[in-house]
C-alpha cells in the first residue's frame, strides 16, 4: 500500500514538466499557430518519456487552449493562451482620442517593417494581391461604397508578402477595427465627422505599393511609415479643437 503512492507521484511529475516544455516554446514561437505538432513518437523519443506522459501533457494544454486535436489528422497548435486584456487591447470600443492615437503608434512598430520586408520578399502572386486589394479600394471609392474592408484586407496582403506568418497573425487579431475610423466611427452613433479621406488614402497605399513593387526596403517603410503618421496626425489634432457636431466641417 505504501509502496504504491510514490510510482503515480513521479509520472504526474513528468508530464506536467512536459508540458511545460512544450507550452514554453510554444509561446517561444518554436510552435507557431497553425503549425501541427510532432507525432507521440517523435515526442516520446525527445523527451524520453511513455506514450501515456505525452498524451496527458497533450491533454493539458488543450485543456489550456494552447492545442487542439483534429481527427485524422494529427495535434495542432492554436498558439499561447492570452489574457482578456490582450484580447481586448483593440477590439473594444473607446471614446478616447488617445487610444486611437496609440494603436496607431504601435501599428507603426509592427506595420513599417511589415512594409520593408514585403518589399525584400514578396513574390508575384503577394504583389497581384496587394494590387488586387489596391484597385478594390478605388473601385468602391468610385461607387460611393464603403472601403472599411478594402483598406483593412490591403494591410493584410502586406502582412502576408512578409512571408512571417506572425505579421499576418497579429493583424488578424486586431481585426478589421484597427482601422481607425470604423473604431471612432462605432461610438459616434454610426456618423464619422471627419472629413472623407479615401482619396488621400488611396494615394498613400499606392505609394506603399509601388515601393513593394520595386522591391525599395526604405521607400515602402517610408511610406507605411508617414501613411500611419498621417492617420495620428488626423486625430491628434481632435483633441486640439473645441467638441464639434457631426455636421460640422
Amino acid at each position: 500500500m505504501a509502496a504504491a503512492a510514490p510510482a503515480s507521484t513521479p509520472r504526474k511529475t513528468l508530464s506536467s514538466r512536459v508540458a511545460d516544455e512544450l507550452r514554453a516554446r510554444i509561446e517561444g514561437g518554436m510552435y507557431a499557430p497553425g503549425d501541427k505538432l510532432p507525432t507521440e513518437q517523435v515526442l516520446v523519443e525527445k523527451f524520453g518519456c511513455s506514450r501515456t506522459v505525452i498524451r496527458e501533457a497533450v491533454a493539458t494544454l488543450r485543456a489550456d487552449g494552447m492545442l487542439e486535436s483534429r481527427q485524422g489528422a494529427g495535434v495542432f497548435v492554436l498558439g499561447p493562451r492570452q489574457s482578456g486584456e490582450t484580447l481586448m487591447l483593440f477590439s473594444h470600443a473607446t471614446d478616447k482620442i488617445s487610444d486611437i492615437i496609440e494603436e496607431l503608434e504601435l501599428r507603426i512598430g509592427i506595420e513599417v517593417e511589415a512594409a520593408g520586408l514585403a518589399a525584400a520578399r514578396s513574390s508575384p502572386a503577394q504583389e497581384a494581391a496587394i494590387q488586387a486589394e489596391l484597385d478594390h479600394f478605388a473601385q468602391l471609392m468610385a461607387e460611393g461604397k464603403s472601403t472599411d474592408d478594402a483598406d483593412f484586407r490591403f494591410h493584410m496582403a502586406i502582412a502576408a508578402a512578409t512571408n512571417n506568418t506572425r505579421f499576418k497573425t497579429f493583424l488578424e487579431h486586431i481585426g478589421r477595427r484597427m482601422i481607425p475610423r470604423v473604431k471612432f466611427r462605432s461610438v459616434m452613433g454610426g456618423v464619422d465627422p471627419l472629413p472623407n479621406r479615401d482619396h488621400t488614402i488611396l494615394a498613400e497605399h499606392a505609394a506603399i505599393a509601388e515601393a513593394i513593387f520595386e522591391s525599395d526596403v526604405d521607400r515602402a517603410r517610408d511610406a507605411m511609415r508617414r501613411h500611419l503618421l498621417i492617420g495620428i496626425q488626423r486625430y491628434r489634432a481632435l483633441t486640439r479643437r473645441p467638441a464639434q457636431t457631426p455636421d460640422s466641417d
